[in-house]
């Protein structure tokens, strides 16, 4: 996985893996301005973000194991 996964994973999930700093550079691209980390906290801000992210979140590639 890489950081941008991550921070897909993340914003879909609510679980932060990686980097808040990737995560947060994330959330700024999907909702093209800049995003105040108190604004996070908010539940439609969230609900918004998972909307928002569930098309990468879905296209994430999967391998099979070898």
């Amino acid at each position: 996985m890489n950081k941008r996964e991550a921070a897909i994973v993340t914003a879909y999930t609510g679980r932060l893996i990686g980097s808040f700093s990737d995560f947060h550079e994330y959330v700024e691209e999907v909702f093209e301005r800049p995003v105040f980390t108190h604004e996070l906290g908010d539940k439609r801000i969230a609900d918004k973000l998972k909307e928002l992210s569930k098309p990468d979140f879905i296209s994430i590639p999967v391998d099979e194991p070898s």
